[in-house]
């Protein structure tokens, strides 16, 4: 489903197929659900966008001027608030960013959408080259992206912010959530928004699947959906494995799940050469972005497909975005010693130089330089480093930004792009200033897994299923990112936090792991046996933008798929970049001006 709307004044188009939501005609929905509207006592209206867990009489209790400051994440769900007042259109996005809005200026005035793809298609945008080698070159660095999208002109939403649209006049744009610390350990609020969560998404469909990866994140879900289930009926969880392999810890650990909750139904889903990485990339769908998943389509699509057509699934649960959201920074250590908590930011760096096999004196160090760079410091420094041809590969863990260097394919013109577009968010105003330097950087880090997050979410609606990751809901994030110094985990343990909200739900030896599998292997399997193909797209609309040497490219993927060790990040970058690229190919969303009497509310 997607969604939209414009200020008052301009308007009166939609989407070919989207339905009219407000008696104004100026908010419209594809799909049949999605939307509450309520009218205000002023005359206006507000109405509530996506997965939200309100009542409609808690909601209708909101009618009056103005909406509370934490409209957008005092209820479970993922979902945005749009008001109007007279001529004012105002905004509420969540402080995650899992629910993604755009915006985009159209006759006069705003036009709105989650989709911004939409959006392009409204006002005929092309695809912006800079944000494109962001992706490509600068994707561990989200601070780098500010507002841009891959389409130009159309900029993504602030989240966590209150956003008013007027015709003829600039956005008005307050940050309205800030994660200041609150005191107590994260634990009890943790699990109460991962079960209120859950259960909102399995009174949506009983019927729901879950991923049993065998970790800590996609078991607490699907144990607590098994608990959630009405009796009667059966949770199905999935577990895929190379095909042959029947054991492993992967394995190991998620049948020790499954059979931790009578409800719950496991399934091995095998996955055999066809499923390798790589595999028909060019024919992903098309999405607002390039989607995490765009690289392992052929699994992705594979697991979807077969819970589709075998167990019936319409909705199904990941733990994505639990490793960013429960991830204890090692900047963290710079925040001990910028509160002179010393002996314990001595203990935790000597825990993460042993789980790194690093001296631990270098580390300290590394903290202590950390404390006296600022965020904007930082990414002018970074800027800086692009001028002179990219950063130097680089050996500290503590750090705003990791320095990892430019690949030889990479053409001065995207170096030049990339620096501008640091510079640009170096001088912008940090719209969360004075927050703990770990407790930031995880803001920006979430808040780009959510984005993407998206983008899979819009691979999976192309197979008929909703994904939802309820570890990116508002309040799950909310309740982590708070927690106060004191509280946190030190940086070298593994999720204590979520094993510690779960002790009574997850096997004993399950919350002890520590550890998580990987399909890395495949990934080099992959490359070697798609590489004609692969080496194909290094001349394509990547190389027409200017932003890689082809035969360059070429070589470095030769290099790699022979085993020469290097760093498979940039390459996946581009090639998901690359594949992304061509689905624009496909016809845009088209617009059109509907008959008068054509509306639904």
């Amino acid at each position: 489903m997607i969604f939209g709307g414009f200020t008052r004044g301009c308007g009166g188009i939609r989407p070919d197929g989207a339905a009219q939501v407000d008696p104004d005609g100026l908010l419209w929905q594809t799909g049949t659900s999605g939307i509450r509207s309520f009218a205000t006592s002023d005359g206006g209206w507000f109405a509530v966008l996506g997965l939200c867990g309100a009542t409609d009489t808690e909601l209708r209790g909101l009618a009056r001027r103005p909406l509370p400051v934490d409209i957008a994440w005092r209820w479970p769900g993922a979902y945005a608030v749009v008001e109007r007042h007279g001529q004012r259109t105002v905004v509420h996005t969540d402080p995650a960013g899992a629910l993604p809005l755009y915006a985009t200026r159209y006759e006069g005035g705003w036009a709105w959408s989650s989709s911004a793809r939409a959006l392009a298609g409204l006002t005929g945008a092309g695809v912006d080259p800079v944000r494109v080698a962001v992706a490509v070159f600068l994707p561990h660095v989200p601070a780098a992206v500010g507002s841009r999208t891959f389409f130009t002109g159309v900029q993504q939403l602030a989240p966590g912010s209150r956003i008013e649209f007027a015709a003829g006049r600039e956005a008005r744009c307050a940050t309205v959530w800030r994660p200041d610390p609150a005191p107590g350990p994260a634990d009890r609020g943790l699990r109460c928004a991962l079960e209120e969560a859950v259960r909102l998404r399995v009174a949506g469909d009983p019927d729901l699947t879950c991923d049993l990866s065998g970790g800590l994140d996609s078991s607490s879900l699907a144990l607590l959906a098994a608990t959630a289930r009405p009796e009667g009926g059966a949770l199905h969880a999935v577990t895929v494995h190379p095909a042959g392999q029947t054991d492993g810890a992967d394995l190991t650990y998620a049948r020790l799940a499954a059979t931790r909750h009578r409800r719950l139904v496991h399934h091995l889903l095998p996955l055999g050469a066809e499923h390798l990485p790589y595999t028909g990339i060019t024919a992903v769908p098309v999405t607002d972005e390039p989607a995490p998943s765009t690289l392992t389509r052929a699994r992705f699509e594979g697991q979807l497909h077969w819970m589709r057509d075998r167990l019936g699934a319409h909705t199904h649960l990941t733990g994505d975005g639990g490793d960013s959201v429960l991830f204890a920074h090692p900047a963290q250590l710079a925040d001990l010693l910028r509160h002179r908590l010393h002996r314990r930011a001595a203990a935790e760096a000597t825990g993460w130089a042993r789980l790194r096999h690093r001296p631990v004196l270098p580390l300290l160090r590394e903290a202590r330089a950390l404390t006296r760079t600022g965020r904007a410091q930082a990414l002018a420094d970074l800027a800086t480093a692009l001028e002179d041809g990219g950063p130097p590969a680089g050996r500290g863990d503590v750090h705003w930004f990791p320095a990892l260097p430019m690949p030889r394919w990479c053409t001065g013109s995207a170096t030049g792009m990339l620096s501008g577009a640091v510079h640009e968010v170096a001088a912008a105003t940090d719209p969360l200033p004075g927050l703990d330097l770990a407790v930031r950087i995880l803001v920006d880090e979430v808040r780009e897994v959510a984005r993407t997050a998206a983008a899979d979410a819009q691979l999976a609606a192309a197979s008929g299923i909703e994904l939802h990751n309820p570890f990116l809901d508002p309040r799950a994030v909310d309740t982590v990112l708070r927690t106060e110094l004191r509280a946190r985990p030190p940086v070298h343990a593994y999720k204590p936090v979520l094993a510690r909200a779960m002790a009574d739900v997850l096997p004993d030896a399950l919350a002890a792991r520590t550890t998580k599998g990987s399909f890395n292997a495949d990934h080099y399997t992959g490359l070697r046996a798609n590489l004609p193909q692969l080496q194909h797209l290094a001349d394509g609309r990547l190389a027409a933008l200017g932003l890689v040497d082809p035969a360059l490219l070429r070589a470095h993927l030769g290099q790699a798929a022979a085993g020469i060790p290097m760093s498979l990040a940039p390459l996946e970058q581009a090639l998901a970049a690359e594949a992304w690229l061509r689905t624009l190919d496909q016809p845009a969303m088209t617009w059109s001006r509907p008959f008068e009497g054509d509306r639904r509310g």
